[in-house]
């Protein structure tokens, strides 16, 4: 049994951080009804084509929905949303501009005396809490300013030069941050019968990802250098090539591991002793030499054979895949992770969700089609109540 199976969320979402909470909702069995601009949509639909001429970013984050486009500024509009809120959703997720949805009459403070349980969650960028406002509650907030303004560019990429994260990290911490709120949202209505409002703030999800750096620079200590692959604060640990042209990924961990690398892997036991390579901190301030050795070590060696004597000495090492890599992985291949989802180009592959096992005694998790835009308008407008002709009405004054 889906977890959350009878719960209706309605999202009036775009790009990522709502879409990646509410497509883990949906994934726990809720109904997840998406708002979209008529003609438009999310304007994720237009990142890209290269997922069967649908955006990849689209594909990924939006499976298990059902699209209803509503001009949410036509009047006969904004009231039919009103009304599918009041009537049947359980929360509401929105990422609109600061203030957007509250313009709307869709705040918790609007909603909340006609339903005291709705659950509301507002993701912003910097957060949107009209008591607590801060001076950058109205700034444009997109992944990778945050990325910069939560002290994340500072501590990734070479010491020449930061670089951003390859994924949207900023959207992904604020997403996941709005799921477990809500599922905790949900516990707690659950003993009081309540609603709540939720506030997540990009910003604030950055910065507790960031505590590692942020308390390793306390007090006005040097923060973590910029260290490229490498860890900034470990040593060895990150990429080093191989003879075959290759790279391989280790990562020690303790003094115990230290010594079996020397012995095993590099095959030069005195290093072990060599006062330079002492303790972690004494790598690491030496690691150009350290490093030196190593690379020298591998050059007469294939990544295979230094993966080898990396698992006989018990040292953490991986390979430097890519995304062709990742979809062959045997790894997720032979835990039978893939499963199909279907889209308006065809089914395509999908990784099941974490934890989850695709059986029913597992709490099988719903991997329904991504829709199509405006797939869904007709009927969920049929639930409210309203006829074809009604329907078409609407249509031809582009309310939907």
């Amino acid at each position: 049994m889906q977890p959350l199976r009878g719960i209706t969320v309605v999202a009036l979402e775009h790009a990522i951080a709502a879409p990646f909470a509410t497509r883990q909702l949906a994934d726990l069995g809720a109904r997840v009804i998406k708002i979209e601009r008529p003609g438009v949509g999310d304007f994720a639909r237009g990142y890209d084509q290269r997922v069967r001429g649908l955006a990849s970013h689209f594909v990924w984050t939006n499976r298990s929905k059902e699209s209803l486009t509503l001009d949410v500024k036509h009047p006969r509009a904004a009231e039919l949303l009103l009304r599918l809120i009041v009537d049947k959703a359980d929360m509401v997720v929105q990422n609109l501009a600061p203030g957007a949805a509250a313009r709307l009459g869709l705040s918790h403070a609007a909603l909340k005396e006609r339903r005291p349980d709705l659950i509301v969650c507002d993701i912003s960028g910097y957060g949107d809490d009209p008591e607590r406002p801060g001076p950058y509650r109205d700034k444009k907030a997109y992944d990778l300013l945050i990325q910069s303004e939560s002290g994340f560019l500072s501590v990734t990429g070479s010491a020449d030069e930061p670089a951003k994260a390859g994924i949207s990290i900023a959207d992904i911490a604020a997403g996941m941050y709005a799921y477990s709120q809500i599922l905790a949202a949900l516990l707690q209505r659950r003993q009081d019968g309540q609603g709540r409002r939720i506030d997540i703030s990009m910003l604030e999800a950055m910065g507790e990802w960031m505590g590692f750096p942020m308390y390793y620079a306390f007090d006005d200590a040097a923060p973590p250098p910029r260290a490229g692959a490498a860890h900034a604060t470990i040593y060895p640990y990150g990429p080093f090539p191989t003879g075959d042209g290759k790279t391989v990924m280790l990562g020690l961990q303790n003094e115990r591991e230290w010594v079996q690398f020397c012995e095993k892997v590099l095959r030069q036991s005195a290093l072990a002793t060599d006062a330079r390579f002492a303790g972690n901190a004494s790598r690491s301030a030496h690691r150009e030499a350290l490093r030196e050795i190593i690379v020298m070590a591998f050059a007469g060696l294939t990544a295979g054979q230094v993966a080898a004597r990396l698992e006989e000495a018990q040292i953490a090492n991986a390979e430097l895949r890519d995304m062709a890599g990742l979809w062959q992985h045997p790894q997720l291949a032979a835990r039978q992770r893939w499963r199909e989802v279907d889209t308006s180009a065809g089914p395509v592959p999908a990784l099941l969700p974490p934890g989850s096992w695709g059986t029913a005694e597992a709490g099988e998790p719903r991997l329904d089609a991504v829709p199509a835009l405006g797939q869904h308008t007709e009927a969920i407008l049929g639930e409210l109540g309203l006829d074809a002709a009604t329907i078409a009405a609407l249509r031809a004054e582009e309310a939907i």
